[in-house]
């Protein structure tokens, strides 16, 4: 926040700054020297600021944004059937975003119009390209029809950002285009593709995690709509990357788990620290990015293993309140020491590497 401003003030001057950087009035540079004149010389009070709501005006519109659109979900449903019921759904949240997100620049609502909106495109395209009434409970099998139906929310999308240029719409048509290419893949080769999805989906993630932080590099004061786009392909990228990862982990635990013999037991081991050591590098990476979001995607993982742990010394009954305690902990922990640890490990890091990552916290 800045000093002497209230915080909606400084949100409004915030935005201002950002529309001028987008609009080609004032450069990077300069949005950057007004910010640091604007909050003298104290530290900004949030170090990865997002904006969802301004009021509970925000709150109160998504109600009925949710409301209505559920309603014509219902209707159209009732009427039309499932695909032009949800292509309806998409024509009225792009609708409601001309007056709530182009007019009256409201988050929350048009976050949740354009998410809406995505999905429902996803839908009724996919409906369309299989010519059923419904989909198949399974869309694995279905490569054609995911791959149409993604290929055309990418086009859709795209259309939704140069119109509103919300920051979340970067994100989802990013999620959309490997959605597209997975799918393109498994129709050419379906077999290779089965086989090594994981490590075909965390390829994608770490593919969306080059691109979120070509938006954090473009923005180190995050300032700009920029730094907003690259939160929510961060947010994107981490389970992308961590559920492949940790999940296989998990697994090999469970199966070694079965079997009472000395080696599976080291082994069962093994895969506990390798799924804690994992956890604890989301932690350094989240520290040099400054993003939590890529630490949070691997906590699930990381209280089961904790669980797990506590059952094995004989604490079974209380693994669930211990493991959530010593969980609780850490974040608590890291939270309370966030700026002197991540300036701690940036110093460790080639000097040329540190000044190009965001720098929010006056590091």
């Amino acid at each position: 926040m800045t000093p002497g401003f209230p915080t909606a003030s400084a949100e409004v001057f915030r935005d201002i700054l950002a529309r001028g950087v987008d609009t080609a009035i004032i450069t990077q540079d300069q949005a950057e020297r007004l910010a640091a004149l604007a909050a003298g010389p104290e530290e900004p009070a949030d170090d990865e600021r997002l904006r969802f709501v301004t009021g509970f005006a925000d709150v109160f519109v998504t109600f009925g944004v949710l409301l209505f659109l559920g309603a014509v979900h219902v209707l159209g449903g009732s009427m039309l059937g499932g695909g032009w019921s949800s292509a309806l759904v998409a024509v009225f949240a792009w609708a409601l975003a001309e007056l709530f997100t182009r007019r009256r620049r409201m988050a929350l609502p048009s976050i949740v119009l354009l998410l809406i909106f995505t999905v429902s495109c996803a839908y009724a395209a996919a409906l369309a390209i299989a010519g059923t009434p419904s989909l198949p409970a399974s869309l694995d099998r279905e490569p054609v029809t995911v791959f149409g139906a993604a290929a055309v929310t990418v086009g859709l999308v795209a259309l939704h950002y140069r119109r509103f240029g919300v920051p979340i719409t970067i994100a989802a048509g990013t999620a959309a285009l490997a959605a597209a290419l997975v799918a393109l893949a498994a129709s050419i080769a379906p077999e290779p593709v089965a086989a090594h999805l994981p490590v075909i989906v965390a390829g994608a993630g770490l593919a969306v995690f080059a691109l979120a932080m070509r938006f954090d590099l473009s923005d180190p004061a995050r300032l700009t709509r920029r730094s907003d786009i690259a939160f929510w392909l961060h947010l994107l990228a981490a389970p992308l990357i961590v559920h492949p990862v940790l999940s296989a982990l998990v697994a090999a635990r469970s199966d070694m788990a079965l079997d009472s013999n000395a080696t599976a037991s080291l082994s069962a081991s093994g895969a506990q620290a390798s799924v804690l050591g994992v956890v604890l590098l989301l932690s350094i990476v989240a520290l040099v990015t400054d993003r939590r979001a890529i630490l949070v995607s691997g906590l699930a993982y990381a209280g089961y293993t904790i669980g797990d742990l506590i059952r094995q010394i004989g604490l079974g009954n209380s693994a669930l309140p211990l493991s959530l305690l010593v969980l609780g902990a850490f974040v608590l922990m890291l939270s309370a020491g966030w700026r002197p640890l991540r300036r701690a490990v940036l110093r460790l890091l080639p000097g040329d590497v540190s000044r190009r990552l965001p720098h929010p916290v006056g590091l």
